[in-house]
């Protein structure tokens, strides 16, 4: 399998030559290949979401570099690393984050018309995902209407609205009960499978963790 995303030997350190610098991460090595799912497993206070904000190129590395579809995104002006983000990438993150005075179909067209595609492609798409995840009869509920379990399908939906080649994921059943937690991260899954994309997604839920294809340790604390 060829790889999607590649970290060499990225490090990221906050308030650097200040009185008191943060070293987040150092000389982290990662790779995902497409259609692997890959666990990130990590203690609190780890940097596994500053490793997730730099993979996804929300953040910039201190050191190292992060290569992206076999492209060297390290140093990018900041349109090209947004259009490789909307090019490339889908976020899922531990609450939702859907926007609340649109429907579901709605959260999952917005991100479509951004990356310039056309209003009626952008609704069949919608309605596609929407029945992938069996949410077709909640398409024009809003976000307070739906529950929780609901409201992160319809996140995984605008995830991969665009059709990313790697999906990163942020504790993306954290807030949900371990019931739901479980029926949700089997959407998850069967989404990833069915698309053929590459996802990264960290948890502290070892027994999902366990579920996916490789499980990767990040055990470095915070200074």
């Amino acid at each position: 399998m060829s790889e999607i995303l590649r970290l060499e030997g990225v490090s990221k350190t906050y308030g650097a030559g200040g009185p008191a610098p943060v070293e987040a991460l150092r000389g982290i090595e990662l790779s995902v290949a497409r259609g692997e799912v890959v666990a990130l497993v990590a203690p609190s206070g780890a940097g596994k979401s500053t490793l997730l904000h730099i993979a996804g190129l929300l953040d910039e590395p201190s050191g190292g570099r992060v290569i992206l579809g076999g492209r060297d995104m390290t140093g990018l002006p900041d349109h090209a690393r947004t259009e490789a983000r909307r090019a490339e990438l889908g976020f899922v993150y531990q609450f939702h984050h859907l926007l609340p005075e649109f429907s579901a179909a709605e959260n999952i067209v917005l991100p479509q018309l951004a990356n310039g595609v056309a209003a009626p492609a952008a609704g069949r798409r919608a309605a596609e995902l929407l029945e992938r995840v069996g949410l077709s009869h909640r398409a024009s509920h809003r976000p307070a209407e739906l529950s929780g379990g609901e409201q992160q399908r319809v996140a995984f939906c605008r995830a991969l609205a665009n059709q990313p080649a790697l999906l990163l994921a942020d504790e993306p059943t954290g807030n949900l009960d371990p019931e739901t937690s479980d029926r949700v991260f089997e959407v998850l899954m069967a989404l990833v499978r069915e698309t053929g994309l590459a996802a990264l997604i960290a948890t502290h839920n070892h027994e999902l963790a366990g579920r996916m294809d490789r499980i990767v340790h990040l055990n470095q604390a915070v200074a």
